[in-house]
């Protein structure tokens, strides 16, 4: 076709257009038909499957519930211990069904050079890191645990094995979990760096059988 004008140009144009709007409205018809077919067969399928989701949902509930438990746990003896040791350690939780029921194994894991090194917290630097996970664990299930339980902290020598290089970092995190939880802590202890972070200190006597408890001064601890 040989176009002599501009006129004649616009013309063609045009018709093309026209020709193109014709076809685009017949394609968006066979498509609609399409989406209607699919439509109704997606809504057959999700009948099907709404059950068996709500199951699953119903199965993964629990399961949820406990890996979101197993991380913040995770992560606060893991604050912990590295507030603690000033180290590149960190605690872990596997948990395994056994019998039908949850079973959780408690490690250490340490880097010592390009090794990873995994173990249970008693076989881990010995009765230090025993008592520092020990205490977390006690503050991680008291502040994790639906409903909050309200009161205090008793605590029993805590610590007790931790060497003397590391105790002074034992009192200073008990003292940041008093003031982040807003928890008051009561606790027994023969450790002068334990007992000097408290707001009162109690000296308990025993003589002939009874308990003298008297009241030490800031500058007696």
């Amino acid at each position: 076709m040989i176009i002599n004008n501009l006129n004649e140009l616009d013309i063609q144009i045009d018709r093309i257009n026209n020709h193109l709007i014709k076809e685009k409205g017949k394609s968006e018809k066979i498509k609609e038909q399409l989406t209607n077919n699919k439509s109704n067969s997606q809504e057959i399928l999700l009948e099907i499957n709404l059950l068996e989701k709500v199951n699953l949902l119903f199965q993964r509930t629990s399961e949820f519930a406990r890996n979101q438990a197993k991380l913040q746990i995770e992560s606060l003896v893991t604050n912990c211990l590295e507030f603690v040791f000033d180290d590149n350690i960190k605690f872990e939780i596997e948990i395994k069904e056994l019998n039908g029921r949850p079973h959780a194994k408690f490690y250490v894991v340490t880097n010592q050079g390009e090794n990873e090194v995994r173990l249970e917290p008693e076989l881990s630097r010995g009765g230090g890191v025993v008592d520092v996970v020990s205490l977390a664990l006690r503050i991680a299930f008291l502040e994790i645990h639906k409903p909050k339980i309200e009161g205090p902290l008793m605590l029993d020598e805590p610590g007790k094995h931790v060497s003397s290089n590391y105790i002074f970092n034992v009192s200073s995190f008990l003292k940041k979990v008093s003031e982040l939880f807003g928890r008051q802590i009561i606790m027994i202890t023969h450790n002068d760096f334990l007992s000097s972070i408290g707001d009162n200190s109690y000296i308990v006597q025993l003589d002939n059988g009874i308990s003298n408890v008297e009241q030490l001064k800031l500058e007696d601890i």
